[in-house]
């Protein structure tokens, strides 16, 4: 299947979880290149070297305005604006710092992304899809922060998405729920489950049992699939939507 024939795609957060899934199954489909972007450089690299096209790293931080300007996106067709990190404290503790480290990286991060890749994209059309989260829908204590990034996430996709429409750009949403991701590590509770449960694969059960009907969290690959499916012709009338996979816990 070569739905993604001489397609150029942008991916940020490529270096590991979605990103880096949904970069190994758009080589698998072929892609021409993968315009890959994230701050863990020898991890980038390392991934980056295992994919069967071309690559074309940029090592950096998706809030940097500079870094943006400077990137080469020449033919870019297709984006997933997906770099984020995670975090959990109730909004009484929660220290101002630390909201702005959330909502820079989450809200400033894509809005710089999207802004790119639509400029990238004018004149010849394409499609983006932007990683929020479930979390952006239903209200959980405790991730006062990260909620807010991701609500505010979809509602940007929204308004990308009539506003890209003229110009044959489609933008869509994707709103995972609890994924076995790396994202994790930075939630304090996700550590205290660690220890409590002996591993990493235990506590992403755990959670899985209790938060979800189909009684598991989500594997990064299964999402990158429904990402795909997003940013392929198969989904050329979609556009202005969010997908959510979170196996029934928003229901």
């Amino acid at each position: 299947m070569n739905d993604f024939e001489n397609a150029v795609a942008l991916i940020t957060g490529a270096a590991s979880g979605i990103g880096a899934a949904t970069a190994t199954v758009l080589a698998a489909r072929g892609a021409r290149k993968l315009i890959l972007v994230d701050q863990q450089e020898d991890r980038l690299r390392d991934f980056a070297f295992t994919l069967p096209c071309e690559r074309q790293v940029i090592v950096g931080d998706v809030t940097d305005e500079a870094m943006w300007a400077n990137a080469d996106l020449t033919g870019v067709t297709h984006a997933l604006v997906n770099a984020g990190i995670g975090a959990g404290e109730p909004i009484d503790t929660l220290r101002f710092e630390e909201w702005r480290r959330v909502l820079s990286v989450n809200l400033d991060g894509a809005f710089l992304t999207l802004q790119a890749a639509m400029r990238a994209m004018k004149g010849n059309g394409g499609a983006i899809v932007l990683t929020a989260s479930v979390a952006g829908l239903k209200a959980e204590p405790g991730i006062a922060a990260y909620a807010a990034s991701k609500a505010a996430v979809i509602q940007l996709a929204k308004v990308a998405a009539k506003e890209g429409a003229p110009a044959r750009i489609r933008v869509n949403a994707i709103a995972p729920g609890g994924v076995e991701t790396a994202i994790w590590s930075g939630v304090p509770f996700f550590q205290t489950l660690v220890e409590k449960t002996g591993s990493e694969e235990a506590a992403f059960q755990a959670m899985g049992n209790a938060a979800t009907p189909m009684g598991r969290f989500a594997r990064a690959e299964e999402i990158a699939e429904q990402i795909a499916f997003l940013l392929s012709d198969k989904a050329a009338f979609v556009t202005g939507s969010c997908l959510v996979s979170d196996g029934g816990y928003s229901l």
